[in-house]
């Protein structure tokens, strides 16, 4: 799962963020086939790859195109996970869901998180604050102290979060952009375990259908503050 992060500012690439995360999950679908490999080292060597295709743009620039990842490969009798930026993975063992979530980009420019959600969305208040906050969490963009996310440099996926479940004791799991965690915080329409029994019993589309009817009732971000009306909203399901 790729979620290319909105570019707000200036990115020095002439590619986009649509290109960047279609050639990153070419990579990482190819380098995830040997399980040989581990999944840091599989999305070091896609970020090498990606930025090697582009030699010519500014990959220093801090705006350069980026993007959150999420892995989950099952071999031999794990379950491996990665998550690097603001997705999320949700695995079911039959105890209490066990959730992955990078938060760490949440935790930058909280001064100007604030700011931005004090406007309605679709203001030109917003949209100046929006900027701010966005060169702030640039900022601290992969350096320590602030949050990771895969871009042009190969050595940020040592800081991914990764781990392992056996296998025989996964039931199902999800992933998921954090616009379809959105039914989860902020609005709250669920807790984890019904996401995924809804998503098993019904469909994963059901669920964005519950997050898309929450965005549409408050379009303007006053009940639930955030920094865009809709976001891109997907979820990966599997079951056994």
């Amino acid at each position: 799962m790729l979620d290319g992060a909105t570019a707000r500012t200036d990115t020095g690439c002439q590619h986009g963020v649509s290109w960047y995360a279609a050639h990153l999950g070419a990579a990482l679908s190819e380098g995830a086939h040997d399980v040989n490999q581990s999944l840091p080292h599989v999305l070091s060597m896609g970020i090498e790859r990606v930025a090697s295709l582009h030699p010519s743009c500014d990959l220093t620039h801090e705006g350069t195109p980026s993007a959150a990842v999420a892995i989950v490969r099952i071999a031999g009798d794990w379950a491996e996970y990665l998550v690097l930026g603001d997705v999320s993975v949700v695995f079911d063992d039959g105890n209490d869901p066990i959730v992955v979530s990078d938060e760490r980009v949440s935790q930058t420019a909280l001064v100007e998180r604030r700011a931005a959600d004090a406007h309605p969305i679709g203001t030109a208040k917003k949209q100046q604050a929006m900027i701010r906050m966005k060169h702030a969490e640039l900022a601290m963009r992969n350096r320590h102290g602030g949050y990771w996310i895969a871009a042009a440099d190969p050595s940020v996926a040592e800081h991914a979060l990764i781990g392992r479940l056996p296998e025989a004791s996964l039931r199902r799991f999800a992933v998921l952009t954090d616009g379809a965690a959105r039914a989860i915080s902020p609005f709250n329409e669920m807790e984890w375990r019904d996401l995924l029994d809804l998503a098993e019993a019904e469909s994963p589309e059901s669920v964005l259908r519950r997050v898309r009817a929450a965005e549409a009732a408050d379009p303007y971000g006053i009940r639930w503050p955030r920094n865009k009306r809709s976001d891109d909203a997907t979820i990966a399901f599997a079951t056994k």
